[in-house]
């Protein structure tokens, strides 16, 4: 059997299960010795847990209590925490307004949502290079993880995969991810985009084609976003045109969206503010939900269709820095795990900026408001803007090389190639 058969969770724990061993890579490993980067138990149980307390950190705010029923498959197998530095990683909060974006946006639901981002896999970068065979602390893993961030040596390595030693079966319930996770007989666990996308099988060429086309087509919105000029006036009024309702006009559909938020501002106020200068929104999924009559007032046309993402997403756009986590999510689980935490530390900024500037009341969660219907609160708008968009840019920057090392390391030309025909073609 080929080391890239794909792991799922029931066969796992089935292999676990029965007290058996699965001799998936053996023969690979065997064969490359030299060719495998290994990490100690001790190290990569420091680094997962570091990066659970991290998440824990970032989403503690947003996270429901444990008696919360969204939390019921927690309940049944762990013990309720005694301690009030419970640091269990819970549902989100569907009701939080800036927490509820990781639920409605990216399909983070339930428990299993958040747990996604707090699992733990190896960087690809400890691939970059050709010294190393062995891990020997954590700082030396942090080095080593962050080699991406160079470029330029992700196709010429001649490593292949980075090997946790002494895996235990309860680490795939809780800290480790499973997806892209290769079991060797001895419990060591292989993670190695070359050989779980199976890079040069050719009897894998057609689902490498169509699964190659999503990562190109993330790379190509970040390099267009880093190339693009900043909108500076746009104040966040995406969120008032899902407000907009004009006179004799029907309720629009997305006034459902954030309902149990009280509007902050009257009818009246939301109107005028949209009608004033009109709209100046760059992103095509903010689009989707604008009310119908908002639309003609937006000056990048609307609807827009995905195909004008890659020609208009501008590195302005808050939204634009929310969507970093769909992509880094995307690369799991070979995405640096402190890149993930980098990403989602601004996107969650990202996201408070764009409730404060919105008509909402989140005051009941903590949420201060910028009050862009004003003069004075669209030059605050303006000003946080841009530092949000400093602080954002050498995230995006090293988004933009980890997806240029998996796309090095998982694939080879002749599939870059064919995977390119699929991407959505540009409209003039």
């Amino acid at each position: 059997m080929g080391v890239s058969r794909l792991l799922g969770i029931s066969f796992l724990a089935g292999v676990f299960a029965l007290g058996s061993t699965f001799h998936l890579t053996a023969s690979i490993s065997m064969q490359h010795q030299r060719q495998l980067v290994r990490i100690p138990q001790s190290i990569w149980r420091q680094a997962s847990h570091r990066h659970q307390e991290h998440i824990h950190r970032m989403l503690a705010p947003g996270l429901t209590a444990w008696d919360n029923p969204l939390n019921s498959g927690l309940q049944r197998n762990h013990p309720h925490p005694n301690s009030a530095n419970d640091d269990s990683i819970r549902a989100l909060d569907p009701r939080h307004p800036i927490y509820n974006f990781l639920i409605e946006y990216y399909g983070l639901k339930g428990v299993k949502g958040p747990r996604r981002l707090a699992r733990w896999s190896p960087s690809p970068g400890i691939l970059l290079q050709d010294e190393t065979t062995k891990i020997e602390s954590l700082e030396q893993l942090d080095e080593l993880s962050s080699l991406y961030t160079a470029g330029g040596t992700s196709s010429k390595t001649s490593n292949i995969g980075v090997v946790l030693e002494d895996v235990v079966e309860d680490d795939f319930a809780d800290n480790l991810h499973i997806r892209g996770a290769s079991i060797e007989e001895n419990g060591d666990v292989i993670y190695s985009p070359s050989l779980y996308f199976g890079k040069g099988d050719e009897s894998r060429s057609k689902d490498n084609t169509r699964l190659a086309a999503p990562f190109l087509w993330y790379r190509s919105i970040l390099e267009q976003t880093i190339s693009s000029e900043p909108i500076l006036h746009c104040y966040g009024l995406h969120e008032w045109a899902m407000q907009y309702q004009p006179e004799n006009a029907p309720p629009p559909p997305s006034a459902q969206y954030q309902k149990h938020l009280p509007l902050r501002v009257s009818r009246k106020i939301i109107n005028d503010t949209v009608e004033r200068k009109g709209i100046s929104c760059t992103h095509v999924d903010a689009l989707r939900f604008f009310a119908q009559d908002a639309l003609p007032l937006n000056r990048f046309g609307g609807p827009l269709e995905r195909n004008d993402q890659v020609r208009l997403e501008q590195s302005g756009c808050v939204h634009a820095h929310m969507d970093l986590l769909k992509m880094a999510l995307k690369l799991q689980s070979f995405c640096d795990p402190i890149l993930l935490e980098r990403v989602l530390e601004v996107a969650l900024e990202a996201r408070t900026l764009d409730v404060a500037a919105s008509p909402y009341d989140a005051s009941s969660y903590g949420v201060g408001v910028v009050a862009v219907d004003t003069p004075e609160g669209r030059a605050e708008y303006r000003t946080k803007q841009r530092a949000l968009m400093k602080r954002v840019e050498p995230v995006r920057q090293n988004l933009l090389s980890a997806y240029n090392t998996l796309i090095a390391l998982a694939f080879d030309d002749l599939i870059l190639k064919e995977a390119s025909h699929r991407l959505p073609k540009n409209r003039p």
